[in-house]
């Protein structure tokens, strides 16, 4: 038993068993032995690669499509542009550099972005570079006054999710609880949720929900819906209603581990229910555009023809192919009500 774990099961032996969404953001985010608040996962050395780190095209093209929503909003100034979760910094970094070609939107935003490791936030002022003077970092997205143009790549997946599963007596939250040696296990609460759960449905079925991402995308639409903007979000899950089944997955070392076995040594994410984003985003006001599969977002908006000028046809493959991220990633666009359809939708 790890530090981590070891502080878990002191927590529910004074409390009683744990939600998974607290679970995971003890996993995550605990300050001194969270996953997320203690080293960088990225890349070479880390348990994931990310697109912006396969390719330079794939923060360039999210630049520019950030930059054609303010330039068919009619070029507000000042605007904000800001990035949820930014990695080491390589997409917001692609993105600036792409968009010197319409320098009248640099000239318009400030750059946000939104880290709480301080592992990430010294490489993303590295990565920067020239951009470190025009940007400011958050721990947590705030609404301004300004329009919003925000982007999101692979941030999603790693919120809080609950999970319910079907019994005899009715959808019960699995919950972690500990057992008298203090080993962590998965446990049923004894009451059912009273929940609108989708049904009909077999025992032993799960059911995820993620109050925290449905929370987060209301104020991001609210914003918008307010001081106009556009949101970009990508990430991989469920293009259409999420249905029934268990996404909930631990990566330590690049393979995959018990979700339990080592809290704050393993990554925790889950697929992303898009339709629940999207039915959020327009109860708050806007209009939601897809999701769409990353590889056709990608290539309507013309990735093979920058691939074929930089040469990047394996990063070309890995983004867009249907065996690779291009079909199990999705991307979602927030705009306000009555604006312009997006391009790639």
């Amino acid at each position: 038993m790890n530090a981590l774990a070891a502080r878990i099961a002191a927590l529910i032996a004074a409390q009683g068993p744990i939600s998974i969404a607290q679970y995971m953001t003890m996993a995550l985010h605990d300050p001194d032995y969270g996953y997320y608040a203690t080293r960088d996962p990225l890349g070479p050395g880390g348990d994931f690669v990310t697109a912006p780190e396969v390719s330079q095209m794939f923060g360039e093209i999210l630049g520019l499509w950030t930059a054609q929503a303010w330039h068919d909003q009619g070029k507000p100034s000042p605007a904000r542009l800001v990035e949820l979760g930014p990695g080491r910094g390589t997409l917001m970094a692609d993105a600036l550099s792409a968009c010197a070609l319409m320098p009248a939107f640099l000239d318009a935003v400030s750059v946000e972005l939104v880290e709480s490791n301080p592992v990430l936030r010294a490489a993303q002022i590295g990565t920067l570079g020239r951009w470190r003077e025009k940007t400011r970092w958050a721990g947590r997205f705030e609404a301004g006054g300004k329009p919003l143009f925000l982007i999101a790549n692979e941030f999603f997946d790693a919120l809080p999710i609950r999970q319910f599963v079907k019994t005899p007596r009715g959808w019960c939250e699995r919950m972690v609880t500990a057992d008298p040696s203090g080993a962590l296990a998965f446990a049923l609460a004894p009451e059912p949720a009273p929940l609108p759960i989708p049904g009909p449905a077999e025992p032993g079925a799960v059911y995820e929900i993620c109050p925290a991402a449905t929370a987060l995308i209301d104020a991001i639409a609210h914003d918008i819906a307010r001081h106009g903007g556009a949101a970009l979000i990508v990430d991989y899950g469920h293009g259409g209603g999420a249905g029934f089944g268990e996404t909930l997955q631990a990566l330590k070392d690049g393979a995959f581990a018990g979700l339990l076995d080592s809290p704050g040594e393993a990554d925790l994410s889950a697929h992303v229910d898009f339709a629940a984003l999207a039915q959020a985003a327009r109860e708050a006001g806007c209009a939601a555009h897809g999701p769409a599969e990353q590889g056709d977002f990608l290539l309507r908006l013309g990735i093979a023809q920058r691939a074929g000028r930089l040469g990047d046809f394996e990063g070309l493959d890995r983004l867009t192919g249907t065996d690779q991220m291009g079909s199990l990633f999705k991307a979602l666009a927030i705009l306000p009500a009555g604006a312009p359809k997006p391009e790639g939708f």
